[in-house]
């Protein structure tokens, strides 16, 4: 609830640009999504630029046209979302990439193991 009374308080000035500084840490999931779903709808319906400061990558490739990976301050890597994802230079971004959390292919999961005699 703060993170939207705290962007409404921001676009009352109608800026271009809005920086969001990890605007959904320590929010759980559900409060995240909307968050994100609520920055992009301003974003479609205003067209005002949004900067987000995030360390996640998980968020920054699914609301991202671009990337910019920082290290010790100093950007180590920019590109569109696709080729920093796809086809990381650095291996600094490759390790940040491996560090995002996955569910797993689908074969792995508990489900899977159900067998005839359960059902």
């Amino acid at each position: 609830m703060l993170q939207r009374v705290l962007i409404a308080i921001a676009l009352a000035a109608e800026p271009r640009l809005l920086v969001a500084d990890e605007p959904t840490s320590a929010l759980d999931v559900t409060v995240q999504a909307g968050v994100l779903d609520l920055l992009m709808e301003l974003q479609e319906r205003t067209g005002i630029g949004i900067l987000m400061i995030t360390h996640d990558l998980g968020v920054a490739r699914l609301v991202s046209d671009r990337i910019h990976v920082m290290r010790g301050g100093r950007f180590v890597e920019s590109g569109p979302v696709e080729q920093i994802v796809d086809h990381p230079r650095e291996r600094y971004t490759r390790d940040l990439l491996a560090a995002v959390p996955t569910l797993g292919p689908w074969d792995e999961t508990p489900a899977a193991a159900v067998t005839e005699e359960a059902l």
